[in-house]
């Protein structure tokens, strides 16, 4: 073929693709402006007179940035919604792994050479370098060094997701014991992600940064590598607090952290000890970096704590159309939780929304103030501590508000939680393009506009003085003995 005929028809292409990108974009962008206006129930309590102006001028930037760079398609898909500053509300790249077709073998990202039994008796030697054979929670690779080059490959001998011989890792050396590093995560369909990863323990563990992932050098002793990789503490932690825990501190205080109410945990932490918490004057739950979830999840922490009723002042729905098909999609794929009491609950929303198409409804189970009223207030524990941070949000902060109201609590924290509150209740629909889905919250607190938590959060009562602990493991620390000691004296002065 003529070259330069076959030069002009590869710019055709790239033009036709480049254009298509962006109407892609302007049409995800139109989309999600419109979805804005009609669905999001925060949309006219910011798009006010005083921010309408900064608003369009934003939406005439964008769409001129998505016309200039179609490549910038998601960072001002990203920034339009964070104009809003609503941490329910954003929009993400949808993660579709890549699926080999019938009878076909996944086509890894990058193949390398598979390590024969040799060359990976011969890595199992090393003990030195990145060299060698690492083992993970999920799986076992092998690095070897490039012919040629000053790089080290990372590739898979057995790893959920990945074919044999398929490239991980790659590390390039960049001072002492540390290194460059690419990885194919299966989530990011094997595209590559940088990263830093460094060897310690006289280069038995290799650690990726900021990840929480860690591999050990494979020794002649499979129970030693499990108990140095289940041991090992990060010297490079993702600081997020992933480790639940129930234990008893002594005669006079029971510890429980919760790290998250997205399921029962908080339950299995309390039944099994219930009597142990019953026997102790002094409770503390740590819900550091617990971000929410669903408040029936915190409820057996709510009776622990309660003293007096309460009035509650719970949610109101934005009836959209919007609002309503998605209610209405959920009902047809059978997609509710809690089984035929779920449909029920959904179907007398649906029947107010539809009779107040674009304002707000109250659903008729839930009234419109609600007294919070428990059988019970139990004479144990007396003082309850409850240590909080930034990292709660959304449920996590309806349970500390609720908490409050209780006279045995007092929060332990040194910063103001996240403020993640307001608007809840939060669902998510692809975009035309099919390259991104938008959140959005469905309700709005009836707290508002007189309480408002959202980019505020809520204050601890108690400012404890220790830096934060970067992570937590299965530890405790002197945050928790700060409040144990807090709590003993205060028992002392009453």
């Amino acid at each position: 073929m003529n070259p330069k005929l076959l030069s002009t028809m590869l710019g055709f292409g790239m033009f036709f693709m480049v254009h298509a990108q962006q109407a892609d974009c302007i049409t995800d962008f139109n989309y999600l402006v419109n979805k804005m206006k009609t669905d999001y129930p925060g949309y006219h309590d910011k798009v006010t007179k005083n921010t309408e102006k900064e608003l369009a001028d934003l939406e005439v930037k964008l769409r001129a940035k998505i016309t200039e760079v179609p490549d910038s398609c998601g960072r001002c898909l990203r920034a339009y919604t964070s104009w809003f500053k609503d941490e329910h509300l954003f929009v993400s790249r949808i993660r579709k792994n890549k699926q080999p077709a019938p009878g076909q073998p996944v086509k890894p990202a990058r193949q390398h050479i598979v390590p024969d039994r040799e060359t990976i008796a011969e890595l199992g030697r090393k003990s030195t370098t990145i060299e060698g054979i690492w083992v993970s929670f999920r799986g076992k690779i092998a690095v070897k060094k490039a012919d040629g080059e000053n790089k080290y490959y990372g590739t898979v001998i057995q790893y959920p997701g990945y074919e044999p011989g398929q490239v991980i890792f790659e590390f390039i050396p960049r001072e002492e014991h540390q290194f460059s590093a690419k990885n194919y995560p299966v989530y990011n369909n094997f595209e590559p992600v940088d990263c830093i990863a460094s060897l310690h323990l006289d280069d038995r563990i290799f650690e990726i940064h900021g990840d929480n992932n860690r591999f050990v050098r494979q020794s002649a002793s499979p129970v030693y590598d499990k108990a140095l990789l289940y041991s090992y503490l990060a010297e490079y932690p993702n600081g997020v607090n992933i480790y639940p825990l129930a234990a008893s501190l002594d005669d006079s205080t029971y510890y429980l952290r919760v790290t998250g109410f997205e399921d029962d945990l908080a339950e299995n932490l309390v039944r099994p000890h219930w009597k142990e918490i019953m026997a102790r004057p002094n409770l503390i739950i740590d819900i550091r970096h617990n971000g929410g979830g669903q408040d029936e999840y915190y409820q057996v922490l709510s009776s622990l704590v309660y003293t007096t009723p309460y009035e509650s002042k719970g949610v109101e729905w934005l009836a959209s159309e919007g609002n309503i098909r998605n209610f209405e999609e959920a009902l047809k794929l059978g997609d509710i939780r809690n089984g035929e009491e779920g449909v029920k609950w959904i179907n007398e929303l649906l029947a107010v929304m539809k009779k107040n198409v674009g304002g707000f409804v109250i659903h008729p189970l839930m009234g419109k103030d609600v007294v919070v009223k428990e059988d019970t207030v139990y004479p144990f524990p007396k003082r309850v501590g409850i240590i909080i941070d930034e990292g709660n949000g959304s449920s996590a902060e309806q349970f500390i508000l609720e908490a409050k109201e209780s006279k045995k609590v007092v929060l332990f924290g040194n910063h103001n939680t996240a403020g993640v509150l307001d608007y809840s209740n939060r669902v998510n629909e692809e975009l035309p393009s099919g390259k991104y889905e938008i959140y959005w919250p469905m309700t709005r607190s009836r707290r508002l506009p007189e309480h408002p938590i959202d980019n505020i959060g809520i204050a601890p009562d108690v400012m404890i003085p220790y830096p934060e602990t970067k992570q937590l493991y299965d530890r405790l620390d002197e945050w928790v003995y700060f409040v144990k000691k807090y709590l003993e004296f205060s028992g002392q002065q009453n």
